[in-house]
């Protein structure tokens, strides 16, 4: 749809508010820009359609009609005929990377193969490329393309280089591939033990094979991404030309990065970007809790970084915790042992980045800092010792949530509600969705793959629901999301519940329900302009839509040509 801006003169009318369209005052007053004619989806109980939105700076005035908007604008304002497109207030994705997942410190990106063989040229070349690196961090590799390698994958790449240390992400994030060098500069060798929340996995003779599972890995990029001016500048390039950009083209203004390292200076990344006026999204940082630091030491450090200045843009108010690992790797925490061993143990039933006991520690001694809590829990272990560690410790000041939820005991369900925790979902990865539930059959039995990310029963049960994308892992497009959520039965919900899920309480997270979240009088202009209507396109074609127009704090930061 191509925007058509025109101004019209017309003047003022001091006696056309009506209370029932939610008019601005008698006061004359200078009107920046009037979009009428359109079909907007306000998330508001108290008037949930509208045609037409009056922005004055960066604050909507009015919210109503067309006819009784044009009657209220004055010559000089600047009119945006909507020609009755969909338009929804900005969206929140409340769990994503951003700045990972641009960081110019990946220097390249392996494509998809059955054989961890064929990765060799792309990485050999990727050493030429970067000859003054001193680590090559690269990002893209299968775990299960690893381990259905004819030969150990730690010779795949020695071979392709012993002397400059190879560490490379699997997309999941959940674990690193590494050459000899890496472990040695590491300091990791057979006679390692697995570190909290980690393990550095081993081939049937007991030699390391160069995966390191979950904080096993992240122990490595913490050492690999020590800051310097470069590794700084790096991620600083990245957010600032790659991932802002996407998200005002995806119409998201407003996120939390869901894993901020402060130890490798991402906080004052984003500091920066703020500074310098180029923050174009409303952001709160969730704050990295290291499993192997000491938790005095730590707490101590996080209680300093605490920011929450309500003028700025950018907030450091929340903190990242571990519950469990993932799924994939048979280390998301669960009740019951898993039916494949990985790892040559005796009994796994997944593994605790972060103890419910930690977890109980952390929110006493920071809630009423003014943090709220963001807990990653996959496995129905890892949910409910996340839900007991907020029953014990918190005074119920804090807005914490669980993320992922993919598996939940049912008894658990109405105890997000009970406890006003928010259960963070991600549908937008494909194997979320239900025709590939059965792939977890072999890992954790039917009876728990079934049901994967309950999103209808956790509404079903009163619970706030938020929908994230957690970019770089899954899609960064909000409308895949969206899709997936109506679509998945039989956990699916409405497309009104999900653009809820995606704007108003992702605002409640991220304490700014009042300020945005929703398009009403009084709060920020933050909203999206559609090329298709939502609510009434068939419910596959949902993620095929495109955003023409992002305001956000009342400017257009995006227009589609």
């Amino acid at each position: 749809m191509k925007l058509i801006t025109f101004i019209i003169t017309l003047m003022v009318s001091a006696n056309s508010c009506n209370k029932d369209d939610n008019s601005m005052s008698n006061q004359k007053q200078e009107i920046t820009v009037a979009y009428i004619n359109g079909t907007i989806f306000t998330v508001n109980p108290e008037r949930v359609w509208a045609e037409a939105i009056i922005v004055e700076g960066n604050k909507i005035i009015y919210v109503g009609n067309t006819d009784k908007a044009l009657a209220q604008i004055s010559k000089d304002t600047e009119v945006i005929d909507l020609k009755r497109a969909t338009v929804i207030p900005g969206i929140h994705d409340v769990h994503m990377h951003p700045l990972e997942a641009s960081s110019e410190n990946f220097k390249f990106i392996l494509k998809e193969g059955n054989d961890p063989e064929n990765y060799a040229p792309a990485i050999r070349k990727a050493l030429l490329d970067f000859p003054d690196e001193e680590w090559l961090l690269g990002w893209g590799v299968d775990l299960y393309t690893l381990l259905e390698a004819k030969r150990s994958p730690i010779d795949i790449l020695d071979d392709i280089s012993s002397t400059r240390p190879i560490a490379i992400m699997e997309r999941t994030s959940h674990s690193i591939w590494v050459n000899s060098k890496a472990l040695e500069i590491a300091g990791i060798d057979i006679n390692s033990e697995n570190p909290t929340g980690g393990i550095y996995m081993r081939d049937e003779n007991d030699k390391l094979n160069g995966i390191l599972i979950d904080n096993a890995g992240n122990l490595i990029l913490d050492m690999a991404l020590t800051p310097t001016s470069q590794t700084k500048e790096n991620d600083y390039n990245g957010l600032v030309n790659f991932a802002l950009p996407e998200l005002a083209k995806n119409g998201i203004t407003s996120i939390c990065d869901a894993r901020t390292y402060w130890k490798r200076d991402h906080h004052t990344i984003w500091k920066r970007v703020e500074k310098e006026g180029k923050l174009s999204a409303r952001v709160n940082l969730g704050l990295w809790g290291y499993p192997m630091q000491d938790d005095e030491s730590q707490i101590s450090s996080l209680k300093s970084l605490y920011e929450n200045d309500s003028n700025s843009l950018l907030k450091i108010n929340q903190i990242k915790l571990y519950s469990d690992g993932i799924v994939h790797n048979t280390t998301a925490a669960m009740q019951e042992e898993y039916r494949i061993d990985l790892f040559q143990e005796s009994k796994n039933n997944g593994l605790s980045y972060f103890t419910q006991n930690r977890i109980t520690s952390y929110i006493q001694q920071l809630e009423n800092v003014g943090f709220d809590f963001h807990i990653h829990a996959i496995g129905n272990r890892g949910v409910k010792e996340s839900l007991n560690a907020i029953e014990t410790a918190s005074n119920g000041s804090g807005r914490h949530r669980i993320t992922h939820v993919e598996i939940v005991t049912p008894s658990d369900l109405t105890r997000f509600s009970q406890l006003n925790v928010t259960a963070d979902c991600q549908v937008a990865g494909d194997f979320t969705q239900p025709d590939q539930w059965d792939e977890n059959v072999e890992l954790i039995g039917k009876e728990s793959s079934k049901n994967l990310i309950p999103i209808k029963s956790l509404k079903e049960a009163d619970a706030r629901i938020t929908l994230s994308s957690d970019w770089d892992v899954s899609s960064i497009n909000p409308f895949v999301g969206m899709q997936n959520a109506v679509t998945r039965f039989p956990q699916n919900i409405t497309i009104e519940e999900a653009v809820k899920a995606y704007t108003f309480n992702g605002a409640y997270v991220m304490r700014q329900e009042t300020e945005v979240g929703s398009i009403e009088v009084g709060k920020k202009a933050d909203f999206v302009v559609l090329n298709q209507n939502i609510f009434s396109v068939d419910p596959n074609r949902i993620a095929t839509t495109k955003v023409d127009m992002t305001v956000f704090d009342g400017e257009v930061i995006f227009e589609r040509k």
